[in-house]
């Protein structure tokens, strides 16, 4: 196995290390916003076990997909065609990973909509099925991103110990801002269906990737960024004039 020691004298490899690093990151945003909206549907006692326990487990997959790389690389040779459009394993999971995003969100989005229904939880019917159901959906989520930053990470380097460190902190940092976003989100429940529309963005821009149109993800994050900020001044708009009406009482 490649060593790192010779490539802390090279330019390029530190290069290639923090652009993997910046990627890694902006790719773990999509990761949090789920969990951030899956663990929060927990218990309180709960939520921070599992947003731990879910990442940890997220890590050692991604490590272990690392130790695969050469299989990794193989998901993108084609296995059947529909209509002379080639398919690979590779897009089968983005397609696959794009319409479970597609299906929670909207599933989400419609218990947000009738608050009344409550019958049928996100993640399950009972407490204990949800804490490890939430656990699963972390990891498959994952799975799905783990596989399509692996190939681009591929393509940028080939060297072995930089994308392991490259994983390593964009997963620390997953894990740092985990709970404060979700707490943030909790606290905001606007940023709720926000964060929801994120994810059907997102699920869309996954099943055409796997279909094969090229979306830049430049623009879907440019347009993320954008809506975000809008609600960031709505919600100073709005602390605003509850700060008005309680200074017009006293």
């Amino acid at each position: 196995m490649e060593t790192i020691l010779p490539l802390l004298s090279d330019p390029t490899a530190w290069v290639a290390l923090i652009t993997l690093i910046v990627m890694e990151v902006v790719l773990g945003i999509d990761n949090l916003i789920f969990i951030s909206i899956l663990t929060n549907k927990l218990p309180p006692e709960q939520r921070e076990k599992a947003r731990k326990i879910g990442i940890g487990l997220a890590l050692v997959m991604r490590l272990g997909l690392l130790g695969t790389v050469a299989w990794i690389v193989q998901l993108t040779n084609p296995v059947f065609e529909v209509f002379g459009h080639p398919f690979s394993w590779k897009d089968i999971i983005l397609i696959v990973g794009g319409l479970f995003l597609l299906w929670k969100a909207t599933k989400e989005i419609h218990h947000n909509v009738d608050p009344i229904d409550h019958k049928e939880d996100m993640v399950g019917g009972t407490v204990t099925n949800t804490f490890s159901s939430a656990i699963i959906q972390i990891l498959l989520l994952d799975l799905v991103f783990s596989v399509d930053s692996i190939i681009t990470a591929v393509g940028m380097t080939p060297h072995l110990p930089i994308m392991i460190v490259a994983v390593v902190f964009a997963v620390t940092v997953m894990l740092v801002a985990a709970t404060p976003l979700a707490n943030f989100v909790e606290r905001n429940p606007t940023i709720v269906m926000l964060a929801l529309a994120f994810l059907l963005m997102i699920g869309t821009t996954l099943i055409a990737e796997g279909m094969g149109m090229h979306v830049p993800k430049g623009y879907v994050y440019a347009a993320m960024a954008f809506s975000a900020l809008v609600e960031l001044l709505n919600m100073m708009a709005r602390n605003a004039r509850a700060r008005k009406r309680q200074a017009a009482k006293h």
